[in-house]
């Protein structure tokens, strides 16, 4: 048997069994469901900041680093980003 394809098992095996032992854990759901709360909403407030394009002239992509900073930062987030476009771009 090939060395490669014991230590890709060995790779998937724990990598399953860390995420068995990570979803037993009551604190990381709630810092999972916390998380997904906060991707929504910041999807939701960039999906906003489009449906008002055509009075700002402003279209904000939402992809996963203008999602990645609404969610991290929230509105001040947003308002980082649309400085961000009127100043470079």
């Amino acid at each position: 048997m090939n060395v490669k394809y014991i230590m890709w098992a060995l790779l998937v095996g724990s990598s399953i069994l860390l995420i068995m032992m990570l979803l037993r854990n009551r604190l990381f759901g709630r810092m999972l469901s916390g998380l997904a709360i906060n991707v929504v909403i910041a999807a939701v407030m960039l999906y906003a900041l489009n449906l008002l394009s055509g009075y700002t002239n402003l279209e904000m992509p939402i992809n996963t680093t203008t999602l990645a900073t609404a969610t991290l930062l929230g509105v001040p987030g947003v308002i980082l980003l649309v400085g961000v476009k009127l100043i470079l771009i």
